[in-house]
């Protein structure tokens, strides 16, 4: 007896090649144990013409199954599932009871912050996802991404794509931060004082691990990224917020008992100010008087279309306490979840000590298809690429917010890929968020930026970055009516 024809079909948004999906949707059948040995498979013309695909598609993906041992093939007579196939496990089903975990006795810390900004997972079906830190399909270099991954996944590259770093990193990588990253925000490091990470947040983990203990304090601005202060608040530290100002955090507010100071100060998040140069100087002195380190996040240098950016904190550092953190998150996509940190050789030596703890390392094929693509130029290209659209939208945002009388509390001066708004001082921009996702709009609340009890409820973000430029007028509109009709 045969498998029938219309136990198979495809998934409208599957993922990979039709190939790809049906040589996947086969071989799960047989793994669940819904196909049994021995059973025949519809014709690669029957098959072709159910799924509505081409005969060759099938074949295709019956040719792979039969190289991996899950089919075989008896002359004429068709395709069978293998006498070799993996045979699904035979059990019972436990019978689910009543749990008896008293888990507020269980669990001895508690991760789950509610005060976190909520990102709705299919934010690409609204008709004006004005979302921040995502990435935009027809702004990314798919072709040459996947070239790169190709080409590392090479026999060149079999060390790099199976071998176990321990707690090095792709030298190829590391290699190109320190000689085209890193000059670019004037920093020079050696390979023995940088590390690869899983993107920024990774890498503000393994500082405030490091650097912080229970009688240690902990200095961060307000408002500032989120996922920061909610993970400081889960150490032992003391966590001090500082208001920030246009001009960034003020160094003369630094209280005298910081031992390690957080800091955007290229492009404060998520205000978008940038520091100047004579506050930076100062904010350095002033870490200096107290003995005090600094991290600096630099989470969005490459967006700035607008002007150069200025040097990077950690190219003023002549102490070595800047510990200096980077992320390709936002030029690339963020689900690469890869950034990296530099530091003096001492504390780099540390974070590798933690991260091997932990993960080990980044997976090394994911760091040698980026070394690629970085060395061969397509990330240069691809930044210019972005850069330019970038500011196109940037232009329509200006353009549509002064139409529509709406106020900006921050837009960053070389360019960014957001603007920081504020509604009228009575306006929970939380709620209004809520109404306007019935219209197709998505903003970001502010508050939960900020630190404590009485949290500004006005705020709120506009990202551009995903957004498509003839959409952005149309949705400040939608916006600015619901403003002022509430």
């Amino acid at each position: 007896m045969g498998i029938s024809v219309d136990t198979f079909f495809l998934e409208l948004n599957g993922q990979g090649t039709l190939q790809a999906q049906i040589q996947q949707m086969i071989a799960e059948g047989i793994l669940s144990g819904r196909f049994h040995v021995g059973e025949k498979l519809p014709s690669s013309r029957k098959l072709a013409a159910h799924l509505g695909v081409s005969r060759i598609t099938v074949t295709l993906a019956y040719t792979e199954l039969l190289a991996n041992d899950y089919l075989t093939a008896k002359g004429r007579s068709g395709y069978y599932v293998s006498q070799n196939a993996p045979v699904p496990p035979k059990y019972s089903p436990v019978q689910r009871g009543t749990e008896t975990v008293d888990w507020d006795k269980a669990l001895a810390r508690r991760f789950l912050d509610r005060n976190v900004l909520p990102k709705p997972s299919d934010w690409r079906e609204y008709r004006y996802p004005f979302i921040y830190g995502q990435a935009d399909r027809t702004l990314f270099d798919h072709a040459n991404w996947r070239l790169c991954a190709v080409r590392a996944l090479g026999h060149k590259d079999f060390d790099s794509l199976t071998g176990d770093y321990v707690d090095q990193d792709d030298p190829l990588l590391v290699e190109f931060i320190a000689r085209h990253t890193l000059p670019r925000r004037g920093i020079v490091a050696r390979p023995e004082e940088i590390l690869i990470t899983l993107g920024a947040q990774n890498a503000l983990w393994l500082a405030s691990r490091i650097l912080l203990t229970h009688n240690r304090t902990a200095v961060i601005e307000d408002p500032c990224y989120y996922a920061l202060r909610s993970l400081l608040n889960h150490w032992d530290c003391a966590v001090t917020p500082l208001s920030v100002d246009r001009d960034g955090l003020p160094p003369e507010t630094i209280p005298d008992e910081a031992d390690v100071i957080f800091t955007t100060p290229s492009h404060q998040s998520p205000t978008t100010a940038t520091m100047p140069i004579e506050r930076r100087n100062q904010l350095l002195d002033r870490a200096r008087d107290l003995d005090a380190m600094v991290v600096e996040d630099d989470y969005e240098f490459e967006m700035a279309f607008l002007g150069a950016p200025s040097p990077a904190l950690k190219s003023m550092d002549r102490d070595g306490r800047v510990i200096y953190v980077g992320s390709f998150s936002k030029s690339l996509f963020p689900g690469l979840r890869l950034g990296y940190m530099v530091g003096s050789e001492p504390f780099i030596r540390e974070a590798r000590a933690l991260r091997s703890l932990v993960l080990r390392h980044p997976p090394g094929h994911i760091q040698r298809t980026a070394a690629y693509f970085l060395s061969l130029g397509h990330y240069d290209a691809q930044i210019r690429r972005m850069s330019k659209a970038l500011q196109e939208r940037r232009d329509v945002m200006d353009k549509a917010i002064a139409e529509s009388g709406l106020t900006v509390a921050g837009r960053g001066v070389i360019g960014g890929s957001s603007m920081w708004m504020s509604a009228p001082n009575h306006m929970d921009t939380a709620q209004l968020a809520s109404r306007l996702q019935n219209q197709g709009v998505h903003i970001e609340p502010g508050a939960p930026f900020f630190s404590g009890p009485d949290r500004p409820q006005n705020f709120y973000r506009l990202g551009y970055s995903s957004i498509s430029t003839n959409r952005i007028a149309p949705g400040v509109k939608l916006i600015a009516d619901a403003i002022r009709t509430t």
